[in-house]
């Protein structure tokens, strides 16, 4: 089944999407699964992961409903507070809740450099190994050596890299970042998402040969088991519509055997987060 692995939905408020800021205007509106459905059916792909993007319980909940209510939303990644002592109550809060099946914190807002390992997140990442959930890593390049670092200390804990961490491809920065990816990925325990790439380059005239080099580290460092599409929409809109952001993955796949084909389009998303039995847990 075709997945894509990552894509957000909101009802737009100016103070609840702060970071929504003029350069990314054209999505100060509202994005809903009747606006996305139709563009994932014309693409080829039957299901998706939502993911959160606030940082609030309220967020979390609200996603799930909207995976209840439309069966096309195989999973949500959603947020609780991993440095809060209540941790464990804000966890118990979604028990039952199958549709959840991973968490993530905006790790690439903070301002500490190595928030990843602070004890009180780490305490909380253990927390996920007791339940079952995987945990996304949405971090910029800089943030790689503390995420290798976690990912060895957990070893038993899944995690996914969203965005390939985020290649500076505008710049055409890549000898660092592929030093640090290729160390996350010696962590057997990671995956990582072909996500979030054309906005990474230039939006207005990037091309798909000046991404396929990222995505060339990509399959040489993880491997098609271990790598996932995403379209990372509405965001990827500013750059490209729904179909050219799925086609530039799509594309690059073409030539490669089937198995990986299908694995990347959605074999190893169903596996990651037990889609395909619907065991999303908490």
């Amino acid at each position: 089944m075709p997945i894509d692995a990552h894509q957000h939905f909101w009802r737009y408020d100016p103070a609840a999407y702060g970071w929504i800021d003029d350069s990314l205007a054209p999505l100060r509106r509202d994005f809903l699964p009747a606006d996305l459905e139709p563009e994932l059916r014309r693409a080829g792909f039957e299901a998706c992961v939502a993911v959160q993007a606030r940082q609030t319980l309220e967020e979390t909940r609200w996603l799930l409903e909207l995976a209840e209510s439309h069966p096309f939303i195989a999973g949500v990644v959603g947020w609780v507070d991993l440095t809060s002592p209540e941790v464990r109550t804000q966890l118990a809060t979604f028990a039952g809740q199958r549709r959840l099946v991973g968490l993530r914190h905006v790790v690439q807002a903070e301002p500490d450099d190595r928030f990843l390992l602070r004890p009180d997140f780490r305490r909380g990442i253990a927390m996920l190994e007791e339940v079952g959930l995987a945990y996304d890593l949405l971090i910029y390049p800089r943030h790689l050596p503390a995420a290798s670092e976690l990912a060895r200390r957990f070893a038993g804990q899944p995690f996914v890299v969203d965005h390939l961490a985020k290649p500076e491809i505008r710049r055409g920065e890549i000898r660092a970042w592929e030093r640090d990816l290729r160390r996350l990925a010696a962590c057997p325990n990671v995956m990582a998402k072909l996500s979030g790439l054309v906005t990474e380059a230039d939006w207005r005239a990037w091309t798909p040969a000046q991404v396929r080099p990222y995505l060339d580290v990509a399959f040489d460092c993880f491997g098609a088991g271990r790598l996932m599409i995403g379209s990372d929409w509405p965001v990827c809109t500013v750059a490209a519509d729904y179909a050219r952001t799925m086609g530039l993955v799509t594309d690059y796949l073409a030539s490669r055997p089937k198995a990986e084909r299908e694995a990347v389009l959605g074999g190893n998303a169903a596996r990651f987060w037990g889609l395909d039995k619907g065991e999303g847990k908490a």
